[in-house]
């Protein structure tokens, strides 16, 4: 459905670039775990890669 193609969209987002603050923003989620539950990676990997590109 839309939601899995939303999901799907946005993971190929994170791995192409991995600027999670874009996927954040791309989804609406306010808070930046929100994101990372959704995208469902592990929270030290998503802030290790948010502090190399300086989110």
């Amino acid at each position: 459905g839309t939601h899995s193609m939303r999901r799907t969209k946005v993971t190929q987002i994170y791995k192409k670039t991995g600027n999670l603050r874009a996927v954040q923003l791309l989804l609406g989620h306010t808070k930046m775990d929100s994101t990372v539950r959704y995208l469902g990676v592990e929270l030290e990997d998503a802030l290790a890669i948010a502090e190399i590109i300086g989110i």
